[in-house]
């Protein structure tokens, strides 16, 4: 690009300014000229420095008389200075007209400086040179234009005590130290805390140990939902227990069909249907409708956790609201477990197994709870005692059979725990919970010993009369309810906590609850060896799933028609499973009671809802040692 200098105003001479053909030569000589030199040549020469700082000064006030005049005459500045209106010439020092190229050499001038000569004026030119050029360095750039004097001086200045040095060094020091931290130190760090978590973590992407939940919209154990205060609790036997599984049904719609949800599955069967279950407004709704289906005139829901989420030990609690009236009977709402070999409402499972809980080879495992050779066992007023077919997956059972293990002499089968079966006291017209185990085999005449269980408030909680019959053996309280907890406008909760030791088998017991308070315990002694030759039943060591169900049927309570209204719901606010600190077990299949190859195995009879029992799926009970012999 070019550029062209302004015209010239007529305010100047056309005739450039002349500067001295040269500056001063060295510093002797320089300061040798008389008093007329001085006067002559004002502004460059003075007396001779008395020392090194006023040699340093009169340098510096050289290079700025300098600057003025260059700038002044066009030499500085591209040629455009006040006193010119022509390119300046330039040569190989700083301007044309002057004798070294450093106003700070070292070489000595030979002659005194003379006044300059005319030149004649120089020719005009559209090309302007630059002084940032290297021909040309800036006056005042010392890196470019070093003065070796000047230096030197400066050189002996240094000192180590300079603060401004030390403060240099401290900030230089503190970011290589923050560098080292951050790209060094603290993954070290961040490792080492990992290490030690401060808090449990439970399942893939789920809560860390600081309690934090990433949000991955993905199904976790522990919903997001859960309030942190319900994290923890104090369980009835003194124990720490931490939330281990929780559903808060907090997200409307959700889907129940198989396969939609890890934990849930509403089933399809008999009266229940998939669609009569969903989520809405925070809770889980069951609706029960006269509806006809499958041949009959009503119809409901059951969601189970069967084979995906199971809990061995602990205490569940549900938050719910009942259905219908407590003063009209006939509806049969219920929270319940089961043992995973069997599965609810596949009859051909639970054949040999429901409700089974036990581990030794004698008469209790044999059909009938009957001596091969021996009259039938009945109760004292001449009724049948049971008419179970005998337990399938005993303690007897011989060397090779089809058994889930870990070993064929470990007994197994599918206990019964409730929750909550709710249904009218016909005495005060109020709700009644019927918080139960049922249990296989027997007691002679299905009494249990309650001399050794523990009733938490007799005025609200009594021992039930039914204590069971044929097919199962009752072990039951009924505890008031209230007439409030109905219909979603008020909730009440309902739990229970158990604890099983198969090497302390003497420890175990379950403690029901109701509104937070322990209503009734049953200790493993009230369930131990009787004089109708049964050893010692077990709480529950399976690994137990889950249900959740509306019905209705005659053999629970007679319904009255009259007064029943339809639909009617049940709402479920949460499912909460907590386990003992320490002693966390959840899974369907843990090893020490395995379940998922069994039921592999055996995959049509926990599929085929139509086949009642284990010989119409096409098997047969293994050979029980005791009443077969195995050979």
């Amino acid at each position: 690009m070019r550029r062209v200098p302004p015209p010239a105003s007529p305010a100047y001479s056309s005739v450039p300014t002349q500067m001295p053909s040269s500056p001063p030569a060295g510093r002797h000589q320089r300061y040798a000229s008389n008093a007329s030199s001085d006067q002559s040549h004002t502004g460059y020469y003075h007396s001779p420095p008395q020392s090194q700082d006023e040699h340093v000064g009169l340098m510096q006030r050289s290079r700025r008389d300098y600057t003025t005049q260059g700038v002044a005459t066009g030499s500085i500045g591209g040629g455009y200075g006040p006193y010119t209106t022509t390119a300046p010439r330039f040569s190989q020092g700083r301007f044309s007209n002057m004798s070294n190229a450093s106003d700070f050499s070292e070489k000595a001038a030979t002659t005194a400086p003379a006044t300059p000569a005319p030149q004649p004026p120089a020719p005009r030119t559209n090309t302007v040179g630059y002084l940032w050029d290297s021909k040309d360095p800036d006056l005042d750039d010392a890196l470019h234009n070093p003065d070796p004097v000047r230096d030197a001086i400066l050189d002996k200045q240094w000192t180590l005590w300079s603060l401004r040095g030390w403060a240099n060094f401290a900030m230089i020091g503190s970011l290589m130290l923050a560098l080292i931290i951050l790209f060094a130190g603290w993954p070290v760090i961040s490792w080492v805390r990992t290490l030690h978590p401060s808090g449990p973590g439970y399942n893939l992407g789920g809560i860390n140990s600081t309690g934090q939940i990433p949000d991955l919209h993905v199904p976790m154990l522990i919903d997001q939902t859960t309030p942190k205060e319900a994290l923890t609790r104090t369980g009835f036997d003194g124990q720490q227990y931490v939330l281990v599984f929780s559903d808060e049904f907090n997200t409307d719609g959700r889907s129940f069909y198989a396969g939609d949800d890890p934990f849930w599955e509403a089933v399809d069967l008999h009266y229940w249907l998939t669609d009569a279950i969903t989520t809405k407004d925070g809770n889980l709704v069951l609706t029960l409708t006269e509806t006809p289906i499958h041949g009959l005139d009503f119809k409901s829901g059951m969601l189970q956790s069967w084979n995906k989420f199971c809990f061995t030990t602990g205490y569940i609690e549900v938050n719910i609201s009942l259905p219908g009236d407590p003063r009209v009977p006939g509806l049969w709402p219920a929270a319940w477990t089961m043992g995973n070999l069997g599965r609810i409402g596949h009859g051909a499972t639970t054949d040999g197994l429901w409700p089974y809980s036990y581990d030794s080879c004698d008469i209790g495992t044999f059909p009938n709870q009957t001596a091969k050779d021996g009259p039938p066992v009945t109760t004292t007023d001449g009724r049948p005692l049971s008419f179970q077919p005998g337990q399938r997956l005993s303690a007897c059972s011989c060397p090779g059979s089809d058994h889930p293990g870990p070993t064929v002499s470990r007994g197994r089968g599918a206990p019964e725990i409730d929750i909550i079966e709710a249904e009218t006291n016909l005495k005060t017209w109020r709700c009644s919970s019927s918080q139960s185990m049922q249990m296989a085999p027997y007691d002679a005449d299905w009494e249990f010993d309650t001399s050794v269980c523990t009733i938490y408030n007799e005025t609200g909680t009594e021992f039930n009369t039914y204590k069971g019959g044929t097919y199962q053996q009752a072990i039951s309280s009924l505890t008031d309810c209230g007439i409030t907890a109905y219909n979603g406008t008020s909730y009440q909760t309902y739990g229970f906590e158990y604890w099983s030791d198969p090497k302390n088998r003497g420890n175990g017991y379950v403690t029901w609850a109701q509104a937070g308070q322990p209503t009734w315990t049953i200790p493993a002694s009230a369930i131990g060896p009787n004089r109708s030759g049964v050893s010692q039943r077990l709480i529950s060591e399976e690994p137990m799933s889950i249900a959740l169900n509306l019905g209705l049927a005659p053999s629970f309570q007679k319904q009255d028609w009259k007064n029943l209204r339809f639909p009617a719901r049940m709402y479920v606010d949460y499912v909460r499973v907590y386990q003992r600190k320490g002693h966390e077990n959840i899974g369907c299949d843990p090893p020490d009671y395995p379940t998922a190859d069994y039921i592999n195995r055996h995959i049509n009879a926990y599929t085929n809802p139509n086949l009642t029992i284990w010989s119409q799926a096409g098997y047969t009970f293994p050979r029980n040692s005791a009443y077969d012999g195995c050979a």
